[in-house]
Parts: C-alpha cells; sequence; structure tokens
C-alpha cells in the first residue's frame, strides 16, 4: 500500500501550517486512516541570528510558509479528509485534481531520505557520473556521511583539482 502513496502539496491560510498538520494527524489517529496517510511535513529550517552583543540565537522558520506536504494515497475520501480540515485552502494543482510531485521536486526538497550504498573509501579510484564530469576518474579525499558529500581530487586543467559531490555521484572503479 505504502508504495501507491505520493507526495502531495496543500495550501494552508498563513501561520495555520502545524495546526492543520496537527488537526490532519488526530483526524487520522481518530479514524484509523493510517493505511492512507504516511508523512505530514511543515518544511522548517534552522535561522542563526547574530544579536547586537554578538550573541548567537537559534531558531526555526518555515521554509515554505503556507505549504504543508502530505505522503498519501489519493481517493475521493482521502482528498475529501484533507480538503476539509478546518485551514486548508486546498490541493496545489490545476483545477480540482490535485497532481503529485515529481521525483525531481521530491529530492529537491528533501522530503525523502536517500540512502546510499557506498562501496568506496578515502584513497581508492572512482569514477564521476554526474553529466558535466561524467567517466572522470579521481581519488576520494574525504567522505562527509551527514553531509552526503564526497571530495574527489580529478587530475583537470594540468593540475589535480578537488570535486565536492553528492555521494551519490561517484562509483568505485572496477
Amino acid at each position: 500500500m505504502a508504495e501507491e502513496a505520493k507526495w502531495y502539496v496543500v495550501h494552508t491560510y498563513s501561520g495555520y501550517e502545524n495546526k492543520v498538520k496537527a488537526n490532519l494527524e488526530k483526524t487520522i489517529e481518530n479514524n484509523n486512516l493510517h493505511h492512507m496517510f504516511f508523512d505530514i511535513r511543515v518544511p522548517m529550517e534552522e535561522v542563526i541570528e547574530v544579536k547586537d552583543n554578538d550573541t548567537k540565537k537559534s531558531s526555526m522558520r518555515k521554509l515554505l510558509p503556507s505549504y504543508v506536504f502530505i505522503r498519501m494515497i489519493m481517493t475521493d475520501f482521502s482528498w475529501y479528509i484533507v480538503r476539509n480540515t478546518r485551514g486548508v485552502t486546498g490541493f496545489v494543482g490545476p483545477g480540482s485534481k490535485p497532481v503529485p510531485l515529481s521525483d525531481a521536486e521530491i529530492e529537491r526538497l528533501q522530503l525523502e531520505e536517500k540512502t546510499y550504498n557506498i562501496n568506496y573509501q578515502v584513497g581508492d579510484n572512482v569514477r564521476i557520473t554526474c553529466e558535466s564530469f561524467e567517466d572522470s576518474v579521481g581519488i576520494v579525499e574525504e567522505i562527509d556521511l551527514e553531509k552526503k558529500k564526497v571530495r574527489v581530487s580529478v587530475f583537470m586543467f594540468g593540475r589535480e583539482t578537488p570535486m565536492v559531490l553528492d555521494l551519490g555521484q561517484v562509483e568505485p572503479l572496477d
């Protein structure tokens, strides 16, 4: 069932994002609708403000105000549940039919955690698979699992050039 679920974007009244999320979660729980709704998110980012006396204050800010992201199986009933939640103005999409997010949009918004099978380590020769430098060969200098980045040293332009790439943009040489 979860494979059928897709991400949809819901527009809300300004400032109602967390209320919409809480109300939907309560409705899902009360009506035992876990088989139709799998995830509800209000994307947030951490913002660090520097005050006059050089003190830093960290706070969370909504990345996309007035929008809530829902991973659900779209049926007339699930559409009705979301559409009639207090604070929701409607689904994002042309006309009355909601359109799910594309894989590229999901990746750009980082709604789903991507897993990588890393079968290389520091010092290994790797092939770059991203379009601009496809089939270039380099040596792994650093792997940052937290940021999902790898630094590779590639010989180009007559010298060693370091490149920072996503973990999935390199593969080990056979």
